[in-house]
């Protein structure tokens, strides 16, 4: 935890930096089994198995990726100022909005134009043709059987 806490302190500068409008970082540490500093949602630091060493993470829905690792503060804050920069700059290619073409009037469309319902053909004159064929078809394999046996 105290390790943590010495390299929150050592990003006051950079966060001191970040617009007061923009709201996408919410730095803290959070206490538990594995204490973390997060600096945003999906971002944050944690010590390694080793407590000595800083890993900077980033969760994304294809698994944790590992943005930074080292012993030293000014390393995983570089790494940090990066991510935060990146971030700043996504930010602001989002919020500028292209303005869209104007489209011209069109004129209204025509009017439908009556289409007249397909002409049914009978389903028992389908039905009696399809019997027709299938007694053909069986009689044709009764056919084709009795001949291979001789």
């Amino acid at each position: 935890m105290a390790r943590l806490e010495i390299l929150n302190e050592a990003l006051d500068p950079l966060f001191a930096q970040v617009p007061e409008k923009v709201d996408l970082f919410d730095r803290g540490i959070s206490q538990g089994e594995t204490p973390r500093l997060w600096i945003d949602v999906v971002a944050h630091i944690l010590m390694g198995r080793d407590k000595r060493i800083y890993r900077f993470v980033q969760d994304t829905r294809f698994g944790r990726i590992v943005l930074a690792e080292s012993h030293d503060v000014p390393v995983i804050v570089d790494a940090v100022t990066d991510y935060v920069a990146r971030r700043l700059i996504e930010r602001e290619h989002a919020m500028v909005a292209t303005p869209l073409p104007v489209a011209e009037q069109a004129p209204p469309p025509p009017p439908p134009v009556p289409v007249a319902a397909p002409k049914r053909r009978g389903g028992f004159g389908m039905f009696v043709l399809g019997f027709i064929m299938g007694g053909l078809a069986l009689f044709g394999l009764a056919l084709f059987a009795s001949l291979r046996n001789f």
